[in-house]
């Protein structure tokens, strides 16, 4: 990749990251206020459904909010852009799962990309989440079972060739 489509590359990025800080927004649904953004971090709060919250930072599938009773970390789709909904019907939650939540009725998408440095080198071993990740296996026997069921045909798929120059 040349440079400046690099640098233009970072730079939207950065844009991107920082497009929800500073609006405010109303709760959908209600969820959990997290010190952290993730799933298993402690709990530091309440929101309820229909909150005005503020904006303050967006990380990956997260965002920090100012809500009436604290701030914390929210799932992206728990929280709607804009003004605060009077309808209190399920059009909301719709609008959320088709991508119409924001400004302007526009269709948009939530994108997050695997785990960042900071997770990775903070991973820990889980033997609980292992046990459950293994009690969803099947047998070969049941997949091969399931995959006649559904007529589905094996495919073999050759490896992605080296990279050149040495890039890895």
């Amino acid at each position: 990749m040349r440079p400046q489509l690099l640098v233009m590359a970072c730079f939207g990025l950065l844009l991107a990251s920082n497009v929800w800080a500073g609006e405010t927004g109303s709760a959908l649904k209600n969820d959990i206020l997290r010190a952290e953004p993730y799933s298993d971090s402690k709990s530091v709060g309440a929101l309820k459904r229909n909150d005005k919250v503020d904006i303050l930072e967006k990380k990956g599938a997260w965002l920090k909010i100012k809500a009436p009773k604290g701030s914390g970390w929210v799932r992206l789709l728990s929280v709607k852009r804009g003004a605060t909904s009077k309808s209190g019907d399920v059009a909301d939650v719709l609008n959320v799962a088709s991508g119409r939540a924001g400004t302007g009725q526009v269709v948009s998408t939530t994108g997050v990309r695997g785990l960042g440095e900071e997770e990775l080198k903070s991973a820990k071993f889980n033997e609980e989440e292992v046990k459950k990740l293994e009690a969803n296996s099947v047998s070969a026997a049941d997949a091969k079972q399931f995959a006649k069921a559904g007529s589905l045909q094996a495919r073999k798929l050759e490896y992605l060739p080296a990279p050149k120059g040495g890039a890895q």
